[in-house]
């Protein structure tokens, strides 16, 4: 079973190639996504990764607060996004 983890304070200077480079020594990494800013199209400085269950746990111990582009990684497992009334 796969399982989402969010990554956040990632440095504007990293790329999703390092990120997925760093989960895999923990497991296969299915995918890792940057989110970017509808307004603007950049990078916002977070993004999700998702992996096989016993690696996202791995991971997540060994790489919270690691430090990773001069700026410590905050690394948990990904919560279901709130829903937001639509304007």
């Amino acid at each position: 079973m796969s399982k989402s983890i969010y990554v956040g304070n990632i440095s504007f200077s990293t790329s999703e190639d390092e990120i997925r480079n760093l989960f895999a020594q923990f497991g296969e990494v299915n995918s890792v996504k940057f989110i970017m800013d509808r307004e603007t199209g950049r990078f916002r400085g977070f993004g999700f990764v998702e992996m096989d269950d016993m690696a996202a746990r791995e991971a997540v111990q060994s790489l919270n607060g690691r430090e990773v582009g001069g700026r410590s990684l905050k690394v948990n497992e990904a919560q279901e996004r709130e829903q937001r009334p639509r304007y």
